[in-house]
């Protein structure tokens, strides 16, 4: 009776540490292994290459694939980004698909218009009648391709110029695009 009481003790314990190992809830992280992922709040530092669908690159945090691109600046800081997840500093695309990332992670997201920077608007281009410019003279008319700035810091693009008129474009250059991301995440603070 004994020595079945001591085969019985022996098997539940032997199913309990079964359990305790597959479902996982091991200590990793005193051998080394960091098992740490990306949560909302984090701060976290994250390498980038933004492209089009086209595969065209419009942005990157790397020197090489800017000069691989043809957008190298001269000058210009090539650096991780570094935002706090969930806070709003990125599009909402890129802030929800760190969550869940570990470090040395890489992964491509492919974000859709609404998660970055809206539908094109048509609303928002604007025939603005060269009189109510309060220009001195014609010379200071801008050109197409301008940016411009209103006084609440919101930002234009000019699109045409005639004898009467400007046009402005008030759309983010993005607007209506779907961006892919080739990302690292670096750091997790």
């Amino acid at each position: 009776m004994k020595a079945r009481k001591g085969v019985v003790f022996f098997i539940a314990v032997l199913l309990l540490v079964s359990i305790i190992f597959v479902s996982g809830c091991t200590d990793k992280g005193s051998e080394g292994g960091d098992s740490k992922t990306v949560k909302s709040g984090d701060t976290v530092k994250v390498d980038y290459t933004g492209k089009l669908e086209d595969g065209t690159v419009f942005d990157t945090s790397r020197e090489d694939a800017a000069k691989q691109a043809g957008i190298y600046v001269e000058g210009g800081e090539y650096a991780p980004l570094t935002f706090v997840v969930g806070s709003g500093q990125v599009i909402q695309g890129f802030d929800e698909g760190v969550i869940g990332m570990k470090i040395g992670e890489e992964k491509t997201l492919k974000i859709p218009p609404d998660k970055a920077y809206g539908e094109y608007d048509k609303t928002k281009i604007l025939a603005v009648p060269i009189e109510e410019l309060n220009l001195t003279n014609r010379s200071e008319i801008p050109e197409v391709g301008q940016s411009l700035r209103d006084m609440n810091g919101n930002q234009y693009k000019v699109t045409s110029v005639n004898d009467t008129h400007i046009t402005l474009d008030a759309n983010h250059e993005l607007a209506g695009k779907t961006l892919t991301f080739d990302i690292k995440l670096i750091s997790i603070e």
